[in-house]
């Protein structure tokens, strides 16, 4: 075997295992939640292109840092389902299918859909501190941000994407895809781009905690110990020691 192929081994070994094996038992009833959020989403997307239906996506699942932060908590679970209207919905499906269903395999629903919301919710509240704090802060975003729809599933995707990377060891597709994000806001400043960084950041701490408790319980995670069904969110790949 190559020392590429051993590298490639060693990164997504235990991760591709876990997706294949869920895959081949119980094919597309391991990933549920997953379709039907692909499903969601497809909806929204045709919903909100009708003439009938636009203002109604409007106001279950559009956020705007300029309007209260009751209506945006409210709006921010289904806002993840909207996709934006400036970008091809295939971009948004395909990202759902691809990240929400490995991490519905590796995570099981709940905990995705929780990092996920996670990671969206801290994009959306990052938007408000940053529009207070202004453009003159290495930090802060010009006032006009405050006006732009804030919706889709792309933090929520970068978040379980990492969240992901960080639980199966694959640490050097995680660095990318943090450097990628990084890049991101380099070539193009935006409050997409910022809200990502903010996702990466929430996911992190998610990992920090995550890790605390586990070495405060005193177990030792291993592949061997998993136990439930593939896609049960059970599955526990050695990740810390």
């Amino acid at each position: 075997m190559s020392t590429l192929a051993r590298y490639a081994r060693a990164e997504w070994g235990p991760l591709s295992s876990t997706v294949r094996d869920a895959l081949v038992v119980r094919r597309w009833r391991a990933v549920p939640m997953t379709l039907a959020a692909v499903c969601l989403t497809a909806l929204f997307q045709y919903v909100q292109n009708q003439p009938w239906g636009y203002q109604f996506v409007q106001n279950i699942g559009s956020v705007r840092a300029e309007e209260p932060l009751w209506l945006a908590l409210l709006r921010t679970p289904l806002s993840l389902f909207v996709p934006a209207l400036d970008l091809p919905v295939w971009g948004a499906l395909a990202q759902i299918l691809l990240v929400f269903g490995i991490a519905e395999i590796c995570l099981g629903w709940w905990r995705t859909l929780v990092i996920g919301y996670a990671a969206t919710l801290a994009g959306t509240l990052y938007a408000r501190v940053g529009i207070e704090l202004g453009p003159s802060n290495p930090i802060g975003l010009p006032a006009s941000d405050a006006q732009v729809v804030d919706t889709g599933p792309s933090a929520a995707v970068v978040g379980l994407a990492l969240y992901v990377c960080w639980r199966y060891r694959a640490y050097f597709t995680g660095a990318l895809v943090v450097a990628v994000m990084i890049l991101e806001v380099a070539v193009k400043n935006n409050l997409a781009g910022r809200e990502h960084l903010a996702a990466i950041a929430a996911v992190l701490v998610l990992c920090a905690i995550s890790a605390v408790r586990h070495r405060g319980g005193g177990g030792t995670r291993s592949g061997s110990a998993a136990s439930g069904a593939p896609g049960s969110g059970s599955t526990k790949p050695p990740i810390q020691s």
